[in-house]
């Protein structure tokens, strides 16, 4: 991998990671369209770790806040039933459904799942569902002519039952074109939680997952001869960057803004990449990983 390729790769990871609109099939793309060999599910994890650490500082606060009070908690029975305890457990819950599928999984993730048909229909499949949870949520926000607005839920709502619910919505996202944003956040429209909830649940609890799938694939990766470890890192440090400021700017849109311009790009993405496919112009497996 050259240096100008990780540079574009770490750009469109720290874009994407965030946004419903898949960064694994993103960066799948980015190499298709530009003729380079598949970054591989490797890359995406380690490049991973950079948007997480983004994640990490954004969210320091709330994180430091949940971590010391659930850890407290194990040793004192009156902060058991404090949010910030219950939030701890209910990350490590909603955490178990990927953890699981992912082992289960993990060749097909790296190997059949990465077939670009597979990844334009879930573009578009995950693209309307996205669509339909967003007029759900709009519905309830503005009532109608003859209804009141609905009161959604927050955080505080959070109980297990959810908390595995969005959890496996998460774990949708092992497919690339799904969107973990967009898999969680939708599950979270779905069953009534407001917009930024919904998002802020959705970021807490991919840390886990993403970060120990990041490190499982390190640890592989350090065992390989094949990395190209000054583009990977660097490709890693611009995708924290950028990853950053995608959340600042997300987390204010989603507060006042409809998710439609996300569903009708992805849509049209998902069309345009079958198109190409059935021309024979785009090749539906991908090549060989770069290193």
């Amino acid at each position: 991998m050259s240096w100008f390729e990780s540079l574009i790769l770490g750009l469109v990871q720290g874009l994407t990671e965030f946004l419903p609109v898949s960064s694994s099939a993103h960066l799948r793309l980015t190499a298709a369209f530009s003729g380079w060999k598949d970054p591989g599910a490797a890359f995406t994890a380690i490049t991973q770790i950079g948007t997480e650490a983004a994640v990490l500082i954004y969210f320091r606060k709330d994180i430091g806040r949940i971590v010391s009070t659930w850890s407290r908690s194990l040793v004192k029975k009156e902060l058991r039933a404090d949010h910030d305890a219950q939030m701890g457990w209910l990350v490590i819950v909603g955490s178990i459904p990927i953890g699981v599928l992912g082992l289960l999984f993990k060749d097909q993730i790296e190997g059949p799942f990465r077939d670009l048909r597979i990844t334009a229909t879930m573009l578009i499949v995950v693209g309307i569902i996205i669509g339909v949870a967003d007029r759900l949520a709009a519905r309830d926000e503005t009532g109608g002519r003859h209804r009141a607005p609905k009161q959604r839920k927050g955080l505080e709502d959070l109980g297990v039952k959810d908390g595995l619910i969005f959890g496996l919505c998460q774990a949708m996202a092992l497919v690339p074109g799904v969107s973990r944003s967009g898999a969680t956040i939708s599950g979270g429209l779905f069953m009534g939680y407001r917009r930024e909830s919904a998002a802020r649940y959705s970021f807490l609890l991919a840390i886990p997952a993403v970060l120990a799938s990041g490190l499982f694939e390190l640890k592989d990766a350090l065992e390989s001869d094949h990395v190209s470890w000054g583009p990977t890192i660097f490709a890693t440090v611009i995708a924290f960057v950028v990853g950053y400021a995608v959340i600042a700017w997300f987390m204010k849109f989603i507060s006042t803004k409809s998710f439609m311009p996300f569903v009708w790009y992805r849509i049209a993405l998902g069309i345009v990449i079958i198109a190409l496919v059935t021309m024979g112009v785009l090749s539906p497996h991908a090549a060989e990983s770069a290193g």
